[in-house]
């Protein structure tokens, strides 16, 4: 019986989305092999995505990248971007999903920092890839002064992979994040607290 061999990946790094990684970036987010729905990771943004237009989302991402308005980690697999993790404060991660059942439900103040989007290039999934970025982002928010930290995750079996952007349940698990609540039928609110680096 034949197998498929899978190469073993290079050393993976994780970057800061910037200036000096946005082209990798750009080429993940324009890959057939990536993200097709062209939203370049502005969803989450005031903003939104457009629908008209990839290139309308691809120009409003680049501006906020060179403004500094945009957060994320980044996994490189050698040269190649793999996946992402968006983060940044309630103020730049505004949309979220179930968020009618969130403002309801929510008691206290807003966290510091919320995740957005946690996305793994196809062919790479299922390879811990998502677990970089997030942990890459938390050390992301540890050196920008620490601070409680959402996540919006579902399970991953209740949801095919490509459609998980706000992560895997079982991935902030890992990292040690608290499942708060419910917010919708399989969504929940997770948290931790990252001290200053």
């Amino acid at each position: 019986m034949n197998q498929k061999h899978r190469s073993e990946p290079t050393a993976r790094t994780v970057r800061v989305l910037d200036a000096s990684t946005w082209d990798a970036f750009d080429e993940l987010c324009a890959s057939s092999n990536g993200y097709p729905s062209g939203c370049y990771c502005i969803g989450f943004h005031e903003e939104g995505p457009s629908k008209q237009s990839a290139s309308v989302n691809r120009e409003r991402k680049r501006e906020r990248v060179l403004a500094g308005t945009t957060h994320a980690a980044l996994v490189f697999d050698g040269g190649l971007c793999v996946g992402w993790c968006q983060f940044g404060p309630p103020t730049e991660v505004v949309r979220i999903k179930n968020r009618r059942k969130y403002d309801t439900t929510r008691l206290g103040e807003l966290p510091e920092w919320r995740i957005g989007c946690n996305y793994v290039r196809a062919g790479h999934r299922r390879q811990r890839v998502a677990r970089d970025a997030l942990a890459g982002a938390l050390e992301f928010i540890a050196a920008s002064g620490g601070g409680r930290v959402e996540g919006y995750p579902e399970p991953a079996g209740d949801v095919p992979a490509g459609f998980l952007f706000h992560g895997a349940l079982s991935t902030f698990d890992q990292l040690g994040f608290t499942r708060d609540r419910l917010i919708g039928k399989h969504r929940w609110v997770v948290s931790k607290l990252i001290e200053p680096a």
